[in-house]
């Protein structure tokens, strides 16, 4: 499928009316088209893998081009100067997100670059390196614990950042490795017990929200490592 093909379903299947609706989920409308992502997921599968087109996608700079970008691009084939180019042009969690989920935790590095990012002030990088943590704690299957554990500094340290969209990614991360096994969940629980104590309603906030759900004794979260 060619670059022009796409842009012609996009806007074949675009929904400007519902754009507001987005902006009460704190999306950028900018260069939205309000296309459903189940469409795009449709679409991707039709297109497969497909490195150029996802690159020429991305430079259209439209918002669900991009997400689309992140879900066809080959991970075999994305470079670490493609992912800061990216990572530099995410203004919106649902694609930074997206981004992450469908392709950069699958890309050699995504470990370290999770840390290199969870290090940056730019906002939307900042939580491109929590989103990845979390996205690696749910789909690396094979992953050692101590890939996980190595990553406990940058959510303490981080846990302080006030703004929305950072402190959510912060909280997703210690909750998805939690969530891995027992041992990883006693951490966690540990660690949320640590960042509760500090002078900051941010991270008061992040921790509590951990542990109401990793730590519970009747909790699904429990029951569920408890049989595994």
């Amino acid at each position: 499928m060619k670059l022009s093909e796409v842009l012609e379903y996009l806007h074949a299947h675009a929904n400007f009316a519902g754009l507001s609706q987005l902006v009460h989920f704190g999306i950028v409308i900018d260069t939205a088209f309000g296309v459903k992502t189940p469409l795009l997921r449709s679409l991707a599968k039709t297109i497969g893998k497909n490195h150029e087109l996802a690159v020429q996608l991305w430079q259209t700079n439209i918002h669900e081009a991009r997400i689309l970008a992140g879900m066809i691009d080959d991970p075999n084939n994305v470079t670490e100067a493609q992912m800061e180019q990216w990572v530099s042009d995410f203004n919106s969690w649902d694609v930074c997100d997206q981004v992450c989920l469908n392709l950069f935790d699958k890309v050699p590095g995504a470990y370290d670059k999770a840390k290199k990012w969870a290090k940056r002030d730019e906002e939307f990088v900042k939580r491109a390196g929590f989103v990845l943590m979390a996205c690696l704690a749910v789909h690396d299957k094979k992953a050692a614990n101590e890939q996980f554990s190595t990553f406990f500094p940058y959510i303490k340290q981080e846990s302080t950042d006030e703004r929305n969209f950072v402190k959510k990614a912060v909280n997703w991360a210690l909750r998805q490795i939690g969530k891995r096994n027992l041992v990883l969940n006693q951490e966690a629980i540990k660690l949320a017990q640590e960042i509760k104590v500090i002078d900051s309603k941010t991270a008061r906030w992040i921790a509590n929200d951990a542990l109401r759900e990793l730590s519970k004794p009747k909790s699904y979260v429990q029951q569920r490592l408890l049989r595994a």
